[in-house]
């Protein structure tokens, strides 16, 4: 790697630790006291004028709860999920307690199912079911469950999905199912010698049963 090369990625590299620390609402002091460096510092840091070495990074990544694969890839976290502001947080909850309040009347409508027995089986009054279904009032995490599942529909379907939230939870999806492997398996696809035969998997695992007996059947008769 080339001086220009290098100053060229300290530039990124500053780009994507500031990005880093303002999508978590941190300051420069917060995040220098975190890592064991004087704010001057962490501020070249963040203007490309020095870099951290990996160590300060991972436990930059720590203190941010970010990945560290953020700072070798093209994406600002601001990219991927927007940072709302407070006032946008409140209109947020309000549009999504009315989106609930529908969803609730529409899965209880399709399953042919009364408000006169969502009564009768969760205790909420018929008055304040209205009242939910209409976006009136907010319907708490227990009630919600107990009414889903006299409809008989997972909670998990009326999680957000195309709102910021609903983004910011799904950018995470990856990384939880990442850690829930086995460890082994976590070492070899972290490896980047291993790279072509991950790559051979997501292809062999797109063919169709056809195809894939095809391919088995070339490999036999050139083992033979």
């Amino acid at each position: 790697m080339t001086n220009a090369q290098i100053t060229i990625r300290e530039k990124k590299l500053g780009l994507l630790i500031r990005d880093a620390r303002l999508a978590e609402r941190r300051t420069i002091k917060e995040c220098a006291d975190a890592i064991g460096v004087k704010p001057g510092i962490f501020r070249a840091y963040e203007e490309g004028r020095r870099a951290p070495s990996l160590p300060e990074l991972e436990a930059l990544v720590y203190f941010l709860k970010v990945s560290i694969f953020q700072f070798w890839g093209d994406e600002t976290i601001s990219d991927l999920s927007p940072t709302l502001e407070a006032n946008d947080i409140v209109r947020l909850i309000e549009l999504r307690h009315r989106m609930i309040g529908a969803m609730v009347r529409q899965e209880r409508t399709n399953k042919n199912i009364s408000p006169r027995q969502i009564a009768s089986d969760t205790g909420i009054s018929q008055s304040r079911l209205k009242a939910y279904e209409l976006g009136e009032k907010p319907i708490s995490v227990p009630e919600l469950e107990m009414i889903l599942n006299v409809i008989g529909v997972p909670i998990e379907s009326f999680f957000d999905q195309s709102g910021p939230v609903g983004q910011w939870l799904n950018s995470n999806v990856p990384h939880k199912k990442f850690n829930e492997l086995p460890e082994d398996i976590q070492i070899f696809v972290s490896q980047p010698v291993n790279r072509p035969y991950i790559e051979l998997a997501m292809k062999l695992s797109s063919m169709s049963r056809e195809k894939l007996r095809s391919v088995a059947e070339g490999l036999l008769d050139i083992t033979l």
